[in-house]
């Protein structure tokens, strides 16, 4: 892959976090994510599930900066998030998978209509469009994973936000 379409897709990557698109990732853009997704599916912020959520996005948003916000002002930029986050978490995906997996695990719960521990196609598509997703990419790749387990989410999230150069 070329330097330009590496930028592009750390790019993208970066916009998924920076939900309000002031130019960093910050406590708030993980707590927006959280609210637009307890919108999405109609549970409230007080609910176990809604309790769950906001607390995997703080433990989320709590790893990012640990391994990410090099200067310590509670923002990453895109210049920590693609030499801090990205770097990092390709070199050591499990890492990934440990930040991210309360927040993934909350999120699966939510989405989860018939309460069987796994996403179908079309709560994956919701779930990715709420995160800022474009609905062509949302739809082909909801279409691609079919239903997913826990595992699976975690798999697919790092394989995506861990940029090979």
């Amino acid at each position: 892959m070329d330097s330009a379409e590496y930028e592009r897709r750390i790019a993208a990557r970066f916009a998924t976090f920076d939900q309000d698109g002031n130019g960093y990732i910050s406590r708030e853009d993980f707590s927006t994510a959280a609210k637009a997704l307890l919108a999405e599916f109609d549970v409230t912020a007080r609910s176990e599930k809604g309790q769950a959520l906001y607390i995997g996005a703080e433990a989320f948003w709590q790893g990012m900066a640990g391994i990410a916000d090099r200067d310590g002002d509670q923002r990453i930029t895109k210049d920590e998030f693609v030499g801090g986050a990205v770097k990092r978490l390709r070199d050591n995906p499990a890492r990934f998978a440990e930040i991210a997996r309360p927040f993934l695990h909350a999120l699966i719960a939510l989405a989860d209509g018939d309460g069987d521990a796994s996403v179908t196609a079309g709560e994956v598509e919701r779930v990715l469009r709420v995160l800022g997703v474009r609905q062509d990419v949302a739809a082909q790749a909801a279409a691609t994973l079919g239903p997913v387990t826990e595992d699976q989410v975690v798999s697919a999230f790092a394989s995506y936000f861990t940029v090979p150069e």
